[in-house]
């Protein structure tokens, strides 16, 4: 799903949210698990940055490559999204199992400094993970891959390229429509606790009448760019591929 444009340090840190998406991937080919998850919880609602909604692998701009993105502060408006920062606390990872036992055998960390128009982002990586596993993450020591300003492509379209900046959130979700299949999962107050209850509700509204609740709206997305062998090296051609935020 293209994109839409809108308009040495070690530390532990404490996982908060764990995959949002995971997908199988072969360097001839992709497989999907398709999934998304914006505001799932009441502690990401309280704490939006921590909001991990979509993780995406994509072909690359060769044959060769493979794209990666992880995006996360869902539900931006145009008003808001000029304030937004990624949060410098909080360790955003792609995660790489590529021997097929599920736990990551390489990973991409991402970092970021400051805030605002003259936050920075570092990308480590794709290496062997410094703690395995989903409940402790360690910042790697090594030095950054790619670094540099947000909203700005950094690094070499033969190596590593990074994009870190708003976009258009991609998922599309009929969501007063969803809410009439399951009003079960309607909020008690505001606008969308008023959507009575249909009696076509067993079914989505066609493409035309849909209405895509998150048109307009954006996200903070961190994009990587690399030589898929670089993903599988000490491993197979087929990968799975999941995301993780923590603090």
């Amino acid at each position: 799903m293209p994109f839409r444009a809108f308009g040495p340090r070690s530390r532990a840190l404490t996982a908060l949210a764990a995959c949002a998406a995971i997908a199988a991937v072969a360097v001839t080919g992709i497989g999907v698990a398709r999934a998304s998850d914006h505001q799932d919880n009441p502690l990401v609602e309280l704490n939006p940055a921590m909001d991990m909604s979509d993780v995406y692998a994509f072909p690359g701009s060769a044959p060769d490559r493979i794209a990666l993105v992880l995006n996360s502060h869902p539900v931006l408006t145009p008003a808001q999204t000029p304030g937004a920062s990624f949060d410098p606390n909080i360790l955003y990872q792609f995660k790489i199992d590529n021997t097929g036992d599920a736990k990551e055998d390489r990973v991409i960390q991402v970092t970021f400094k400051g805030t605002g128009a003259s936050q920075t982002v570092e990308v480590r990586g794709p290496m062997a993970p410094p703690v395995q596993g989903a409940m402790m993450n360690t910042v790697s020591s090594a030095a950054p891959t790619v670094s540099g300003a947000v909203n700005q492509t950094l690094g070499s379209s033969t190596g590593m390229q990074v994009f870190a900046g708003a976009r258009e959130d991609p998922f599309f979700i009929d969501l007063e429509q969803f809410l009439r299949i399951l009003p079960d999962r309607k909020p008690s107050t505001g606008p969308l606790s008023q959507i009575p209850d249909s009696p076509a509700a067993g079914s989505f509204r066609s493409a035309s009448a849909a209405v895509d609740l998150l048109k307009g709206l954006n996200v903070l997305s961190i994009v990587v760019e690399l030589p898929a062998s670089q993903l599988t090296q000490g491993g197979t051609s087929k990968i799975g591929i999941w995301g993780t935020i923590s603090r």
